[in-house]
Formats: structure tokens, sequence, C-alpha cells
């Protein structure tokens, strides 16, 4: 009976003799990691980029808020940006989002002035509109309701807390005339509108709503419970079809991560009123994480997702918001927990281009691809590098493949090709501060050779975490790996990223 179970043992569990000689015979010095491409566990929307123009001013006439920094910048370094990031060689987003804030209308019968506030921001989006149908691939905007007009809100000011209930109609109002403006004047494909951005933190402001910010000010949002979310998505939607939008979608807006989306009550609000689930077009949250228990505690969780995709089968989920956390490789881990752990579409995150003395009190997330100072140089930063691993193997209509690893501080992030003309990839992550030895045995690949690309942390982050290390690779070209029985070799230094290309 032995060789008869033996026998079976190997046709179930069919490892490569390579991979049991390395992990079952006494070799426990290579960590044991799998992709598959022939498992596509979702559609893949792709990554995005977000310009930020204007997210604090109280007074735009005073204060004319230029975050995003263009406005300083010569129109050469303005293009060469553009091409960095929307470009052939770039990190070729399929997405952008796009913020609505508070001054386009005065009063609510008032003309509407769509431009004085979105100069460069509608910029970047055309520019990378041209570069991007250049190259025959095509953007998806989403726009999102910053914070709303003084006169929507009871208190009347700025960041002033609470709807004022006989404003509803003319703050969505407020948002159609925008999507129109997008649409027609300026011919962008916006495909989504977002209701609020981190509207659930009602803390923020004090217990009376008098003041618009507690411990010296935030940027733009009101307080958005469930019940407003779901009314708003519910009589919204007949107003967007009547103006000729009906091909632009309603998201619940954006809370600040996906445990405050489940667990506060959004997405059951959602589940539970027919109406509202019908008429929601995608889920959006910012993907913020936060390991620690306490006010800022959140998880990459899909209960939300799961809850609302149990009810819509095939519903799409965006993470339109998160950290470059410090620019280094456990950036890339928190992307995949947002990706094979809340089990999202797609991923933009917080300002990729920031202009860091026109953030009050500075940016709580300083991290990003590009930074301009009031000089008006131009930085390109380490974030950059590493998004750039993950941009240009997720592209647009291609599909999250299964992956493994058995060490906590790796992480692997498969793309498939999906039918698109995208070659199959995978990023192979290390978190630790030493190099790790990774035999990643790969499925479905459609070929045996790999071109692979690697950035690691800064001198400087290796410095304060005391890693001894002779790497500085910013999207390095290292070469490119031939599969053994199906089996990639790879050294994946500390703190680094890798991505590997089927040729």
């Amino acid at each position: 009976m032995k060789p008869i179970i033996i026998l079976w043992l190997v046709l179930v569990f069919p490892f490569p003799s390579s991979l049991l000689r390395a992990q079952y015979n006494g070799d426990f010095t290579t960590v044991r990691a799998e992709v598959d491409f022939s498992k596509k566990i979702r559609e893949w929307d792709g990554f995005g980029f977000n310009y930020v123009q204007v997210a604090q001013s109280i007074d735009y006439t005073k204060d004319p808020q230029e975050y995003g920094g263009f406005s300083l910048l010569t129109e050469e370094e303005r293009q060469a940006l553009c091409d960095m990031v929307f470009g052939e060689d770039g990190l070729k987003p399929g997405i952008v989002k796009m913020f609505y804030d508070p001054f386009h209308q005065k009063d609510p019968d008032g003309p509407f002035d769509h431009k004085t506030t979105t100069e460069w921001m509608r910029y970047f989006v055309r520019e990378g509109l041209k570069r991007t149908r250049d190259r025959d691939g095509d953007l998806k905007i989403i726009t999102t309701l910053y914070g709303p007009p003084v006169w929507a809100t009871k208190q009347k000011f700025l960041r002033g807390r609470d709807l004022d209930p006989a404003m509803k109609y003319e703050l969505a109002e407020y948002m159609i005339d925008w999507l129109k403006f997008l649409k027609d004047n300026e011919k962008f494909p916006i495909k989504y509108i977002s209701l609020h951005n981190e509207g659930e933190d009602w803390m923020r402001w004090p217990a009376d709503g008098q003041s618009g910010n507690i411990g010296g000010g935030h940027d733009y949002n009101m307080f958005w419970p469930p019940e407003q979310v779901v009314d708003f998505i519910k009589f919204m939607r007949p107003m967007m079809d009547k103006a000729g939008l009906a091909d632009i979608g309603i998201t619940p807006g954006e809370t600040s991560n996906w445990y405050r989306f489940s667990y506060w009550g959004y997405a059951d609000a959602i589940a539970d009123d027919e109406g509202a689930l019908n008429n929601l077009g995608l889920v959006t949250s910012h993907g913020f994480y936060g390991g620690n228990y306490g006010r800022w505690f959140g998880e990459h969780r899909s209960v939300g997702i799961d809850i609302l995709r149990a009810k819509k089968p095939g519903l799409h989920c965006w993470v339109t918001s998160t950290s470059w956390s410090k620019m280094d490789a456990n950036n890339l881990k928190e992307m995949h927990g947002n990706i094979y752990t809340a089990k999202v579409n797609a991923i933009i995150p917080w300002a990729g281009i920031q202009r860091p003395a026109k953030w009050v009190g500075g940016d709580p997330n300083p991290g990003s691809a590009f930074s301009v100072n009031e000089e008006g140089n131009y930085k390109v930063r380490r974030g950059y590098y590493y998004y750039k691993l993950l941009c240009r193997a997720g592209q647009p209509g291609m599909a999250v493949a299964k992956t493994m690893a058995m060490d906590s501080e790796l992480a692997v992030i498969a793309f498939s090709g999906n039918g698109t003309q995208n070659p199959n990839a995978f990023i192979l992550v290390n978190i630790g501060k030493q190099d790790k030895k990774v035999a990643v045995l790969v499925r479905g690949g459609g070929g045996k050779r790999y071109e692979a690309f690697r950035t690691t942390d800064s001198p400087d982050r290796f410095q304060e975490l005391e890693i001894q290390s002779n790497y500085n690779d910013e999207y390095k070209s290292v070469g490119t790996f031939e599969l053994q029985n199906d089996i990639l070799y790879y050294t994946a230094p500390a703190r680094s990223g890798t991505t590997f290309y089927v040729q």
C-alpha cells in the first residue's frame, strides 16, 4: 500500500522536484512563493493619479491655493512631468481623480465658474488624456465633491459640518453642473461622481458644529451620515439621467478607510435599501491603513465590499486615495493589502504632485511621486519609482491573479494579461531587513523568460532602519530570469520591490 499512497500524493500535490529539494530536503533558506496567472481573481481597472489644486483655502480670492505646483513651473517642466506620468515610458495610469472644490458657485441661484480654481488640474488631465490616447489608451475619470459651497450647509460657513436639508437638491445640481462642464466643455471621459471626501469623520468638528475645524484645520468636507449617502444615491440618479448623464455612475463617497466603510454603517445602509443599491455605480473609499487600535485604526478589510457584492455581483470597488507612506517597500505591502485583502479593482494614491509649503501645518501624508518647492524647482521622489513597479504592471483590462508567499515579510502581486496586449507581470516585495532567497512557482505565465525592474528604499531609509545595504535602485533594470522547472529563483534585496514581465 505504501507505494500507492506515495503515488497518490504526487498526483494530488504535484510540486516540482526542484522545489521539493529546496524546501523539504533540508534547505530552509529559500522562501516558497507562487503565481498562477490562470487563476484570475477579479477584473483590474488600473492604477490612478490625483492632481490636487485647491484643498484648504478658506478664501480663494485672498489665498489662491495651488497645491500641485504646476503654476510655479515652466511649460517645459510641466510637459516633462506629464511625460513621466502619462508617457510611454512613464507610469501609464488608467484613472485620474479630480476634486471639486467649494468655490464654483457663490449662491444657489448664481452663475457657475468652473475654471478659476481648476486651471492646473484641468491642464494636467488634458495633457494626460492626449498622451494616453496617443498610445491607443484611454482614461477613466472620477470626480469627488471635496466639500460643499457655504450655502449648502446649516452653518453657512466654509467647512460647515451639516447639510442644510433645504439645499440638498441644489447641492446635487452643484455636482451635476460640474459633470456637464467636464463632459461637454472639456470632452473628458468622466465616469463617476463621488459624493464626499472623508465625510464619515464627524469628530473633526466640535460638538456644537460652530466652527469648521478642531486643532487648526483640515481639508474640505462635510459630515455625511449613512442615511444622507443613501438619500443622495437614490434621488440624484434620476436627476443625472434627466441632465443627460446616464453614462456617469454614482459612488457612496469616500470614507477614510475600508474599516469605517463597513463598521461605521455605510455598506449595510446601502445594502438594505433596494433603491440605493440599484443606483450604486461603484464602491469607493480611501484605503489608508492604520494597524494599531485607536482613533485612526483602519485595516484592509473587504467586509463592506463583500456585503454589497453579494447583492450586486460584479460590482467594482476603487481605492480613491491612499498614502504613499514613507515612499518605501512598506507602501507596496499596503497596496497588496488593498488588492488581496480589501479586494479592490483599482487604486488611486493621494496627491501625486505636492507643493509642501501650501499645506497648512504640513501634509499628514507627505509622500508623493513629485514635489515642487517655492523656488519653482521640482523633484522626482522615491515614491515615483516604487509606484512605477505597480502602475505599469497593472494596466486597465488586466486581471488580478492568484499569488502566495510563505513569509509575511514578502508579498506577491500579480496581473494577468486577460486578453489585453499587456504582458503577464508580477511584483515581488520584500519588507524585511535582510535579503531573501525566493523560489517562485509560476503557472500559466505563457513564457519562460522574465524581464525584471527593481526599486529599493533610499539610503536615508536604510539608515533610519539600521540596515546595511549597497542598493540604491530606482526602477532599475536587473536583467532577465529564466524559469527552471517552472520556478523563478531570485534573491530579493532587503526593503525592495521587483517587477517581472514575461517576455
